[in-house]
């Protein structure tokens, strides 16, 4: 056997690259469509259309910063990353501070406060189960699946459908639920239990020290 056969028989077999398209038409063309229906809805009302932006923009963001619930929950057990755990983490301290700003007040004037205090027991861990299941067969969360249905997967157009499907399913036996759980839990309101002061800074310090382990994991992985 010559040295030239037993040179091509060693080397690797590559596949001959595709040369990308340019998407610069298609993303001009987007932005063009999106440009039309905000003035389409601005002419309706107004609130349409800055509805219309705020998620546009909300969603650019979700997709350049690939947020996702599952994700936050998902990576440290399968490849050891907390970059979206922490990213997570920061999101509730941010939302713990600014919802405590706008319920410190009506709380300390004896006044209702303002947002939902729902009933948690059994139901509620019968659901985080069942919606974390269904989250990491999926791939993805609510937002993390509209995101990829943009980006062009077909799997998450399928996994859409079951999502309205179980969304409706959920609601036609949610009295179901009600009655005979949710409506005997009790509602906790921690700075009804603990007080404002222990509440407040207790869960930043139960996120930072979350974050923190959160960041060893990672180191640990490495």
């Amino acid at each position: 056997m010559s040295s030239s056969q037993t040179t091509l028989r060693t080397q690797p077999r590559t596949r001959p690259t595709r040369q990308k398209r340019n998407q610069v038409g298609y993303g001009l063309a987007v932005i063009a469509a999106c440009a039309v229906i905000g003035i389409l809805l601005g002419g309706i009302k107004a609130p349409l259309a800055i509805k219309w932006l705020f998620g546009i923009a909300f969603g650019f963001v979700l997709q350049r910063s690939r947020f996702c619930f599952t994700a936050s929950l998902r990576d440290p057990v399968l490849t050891g990353s907390t970059s979206i755990t922490r990213a997570v983490i920061i999101a509730f301290i941010l939302a713990t501070i600014g919802f405590s700003a706008l319920q410190i007040g009506p709380y300390l004037a004896g006044q209702t406060v303002p947002g939902n205090i729902n009933p948690v027991g059994i139901h509620t861990a019968v659901g985080a189960t069942m919606f974390g299941i269904g989250m990491v067969i999926a791939g993805g969360c609510a937002s993390g699946t509209l995101m990829r249905m943009g980006e062009g997967f077909l799997l998450q157009w399928l996994v859409i459908i079951f999502f309205v499907a179980g969304s409706l399913l959920g609601a036609f036996h949610f009295g179901w639920w009600e009655t005979h759980f949710i409506a005997s839990s009790p509602n906790v309101f921690l700075p009804q239990v603990l007080g404002y002061p222990l509440a407040f800074f207790g869960q930043l310090v139960l996120l930072g020290l979350l974050y923190l382990l959160a960041l060893r994991w990672e180191y640990r992985k490495l």
